[in-house]
């Protein structure tokens, strides 16, 4: 794999085509990198169609599949196939970094930017040579680099939410981004819910690190029951708060309308706040 990663950003240069006047890569070379096979990558955009218009993804017509096959010596292109490919802009390729979330996916991302760095090198260093036509290549590059970077900053995995609005009968989105969240614990979780019962329990059952867990109103034999077989949760009685609230490592508080058992039987929101004096506060009131 380490090997692989190398050798990455010769592979992507080589990887890229232009067509309709944009840089794209296949669906079956993205594939490659991402080391999933061609369907899955299909399956994410036909799964999320809102997310990827025309000017992120689109399958290529007979007339281009064949002109690109004139072009260059692939085998990810055949005059045979049953389909056409599908191609990926720089945006969609970011977008589908967000929904194939994995090690490689993250490391494949930055090697396209990585990419797009020795392009602005090159261009840096020949433009004196052939200086209308690389100031015109100069100009696409950055146009493309600030959108690529506005659509990465907007689905950083680092910051998952900021503030979201799930919507009556919301049941998995809720539940997923849920689950999101607690994954980017990497020592401790801290949750306040009021009306914790067995639905939060199950689910806190299956993480491996500690977890606090606030709550006015534990039920005693359920706890007892817990605690007998699981060791993950440590449980404080307090009736300070009335909103629920996520706390990731003493460092990222996030407030959620609903209680965690209710998440999209109605409308709720999801926030985070990026203010410390908050999360002290809290942990504070707390003694943590």
């Amino acid at each position: 794999m380490n090997e692989i990663i190398e050798k990455e950003n010769v592979i992507i240069e080589n990887m890229i085509y232009e067509i309709r006047g944009v840089q794209v890569m296949l669906d079956s070379d993205i594939a490659k990198l991402y080391q999933v096979e061609t369907k899955r990558v299909n399956e994410a955009v036909k799964n999320n169609p809102d997310k990827f218009p025309e000017r992120f993804s689109f399958v290529i017509t007979d007339f281009e599949k064949n002109s690109l096959w004139s072009k260059i010596s692939t085998t990810n292109i055949s005059r045979m196939s049953r389909s056409n490919p599908r191609v990926f802009t720089e945006q969609g390729l970011y977008m589908l970094a967000t929904i194939l979330k994995s090690k490689v996916a993250t490391k494949v991302s930055i090697a396209i930017m990585d990419t797009f760095v020795k392009m602005r090198h090159y261009i840096n260093y020949n433009k004196a040579f052939l200086p209308y036509k690389f100031m015109l290549l100069e100009k696409k590059v950055d146009d493309n680099t600030k959108r690529i970077n506005e659509l990465f900053d907007k689905f950083d995995p680092k910051d998952i939410v900021k503030d979201y609005i799930f919507f009556e009968s919301d049941f998995y989105d809720a539940y997923s981004l849920l689950l999101d969240i607690l994954s980017k614990a990497e020592q401790e979780i801290i949750i306040i819910d009021n009306y914790a019962g067995k639905e939060l329990l199950d689910l806190l059952k299956k993480i491996n690190i500690k977890v606090i867990l606030v709550s006015k109103n534990i039920d005693e034999t359920l706890r007892k029951k817990y605690e007998s077989q699981y060791k993950n949760i440590s449980f404080i009685i307090n009736n300070s708060f009335h909103d629920r609230f996520i706390i990731l490592d003493k460092n990222k508080l996030y407030s959620c309308g609903a209680s965690f058992k209710d998440l999209g039987k109605k409308c709720f929101a999801i926030n985070e706040f990026k203010e410390k004096f908050y999360l002290n506060k809290i942990l504070k009131i707390l003694n943590l």
